[in-house]
């Protein structure tokens, strides 16, 4: 079994996105799809886990890790759906299995609802980030925020960080429960050196603007329905978002059911590693992990 990814690269709206294959080629396709401010090597442990069952890939969405930023600072979900059904389309897979977190979530969500017939089972982990019946601000308020978001994000100088120690000693202070080797796995592969020595980190900080033209509760609702997969979701016990506390919400898929791990914040993959593995690996109907 590979320790580490080949690192492979395909164009989409003509940005150079990277993303890690685990390799297994011959075998179903499952595509691991992180979520803002993230990058493709945070699936490490799920990906090994997978990888003799399935030719595993994990995408740098546009923006993040090795992936290209774009011109202008344009992130709508629908962007980052694109780029995931181009690399869907340059591998050729008939259908795949996708596991998202988070945006990369909701992405998937998206992916699954608007070409069903290419997904054959979804996981999402706390990535439910729109409820049902969500009120949608006037469109005046909507690009307002959004033209204060980017004019703010204009003129933010990128955090430096001494050393990838203290980039993942930043990561510890944001997620109490993250263990010190993981917050350095997750820097290294996060983070690039500056000119003078210096770290920051990869991701593009305009895609923290919320597009006002974005998708809203009902076309996420109208999609969640189209979804025909046996569909996973698998929310954190202390998670900050609404959706992980929402009350039936499976009744807006055909085929969905709803876990939660208990003890664990939005970062569930690596609050409580073994307990959502295990729920992968139980849902996908692989035997259970040994050791």
């Amino acid at each position: 079994m590979a320790s580490a990814p080949q690192s492979r690269y395909y164009e989409s709206h003509g940005l150079r996105l990277h993303y890690a294959d685990w390799g297994n080629n011959g075998a179903p396709v499952a595509i691991l799809v992180h979520g803002g401010r993230d990058h493709s090597r945070s699936w490490d442990v799920i990906a090994k886990s997978l990888q003799p069952h399935f030719h595993v890939l994990a995408p740098d969405l546009r923006g993040h890790g090795d992936s290209e930023w774009t011109r202008g600072g344009s992130y709508a979900l629908t962007e980052y759906v694109y780029d995931l059904a181009q690399l869907v389309r340059s591998i050729a897979a008939p259908q795949v299995t996708l596991i998202g977190h988070s945006m990369g979530g909701m992405v998937s969500l998206i992916f699954s609802g608007s070409f069903p017939d290419l997904v054959a089972k979804l996981i999402v982990l706390d990535g439910v980030t729109m409820l049902p019946d969500t009120p949608k601000p006037p469109v005046h308020e909507r690009i307002g925020k959004w033209i204060a978001q980017l004019d703010k994000l204009h003129d933010r100088t990128p955090r430096r960080y001494a050393s990838l120690e203290a980039a993942a000693a930043q990561m510890m202070l944001h997620n109490k429960r993250l263990a010190r080797d993981l917050a350095l796995h997750l820097a290294t592969h996060g983070a690039r050196r500056n000119e003078d020595g210096t770290y920051s980190w990869k991701f593009d900080p305009y895609q923290r603007a919320s597009a006002p033209h974005r998708l809203w509760s009902d076309d996420h609702v109208a999609l969640w329905s189209r979804i025909t997969c046996p569909t996973l979701l698998l929310n954190a016990g202390e998670s900050f978002l609404a959706g992980a506390k929402a009350a039936g919400l499976e009744r807006y898929f055909r085929n969905a059911r709803i876990e939660t791990i208990a003890g664990a914040g939005h970062w569930l993959q690596h609050d409580r590693p073994q307990e959502v593995l295990g729920a992968i690996r139980k849902f996908l109907g692989l035997a259970a992990v040994s050791g």
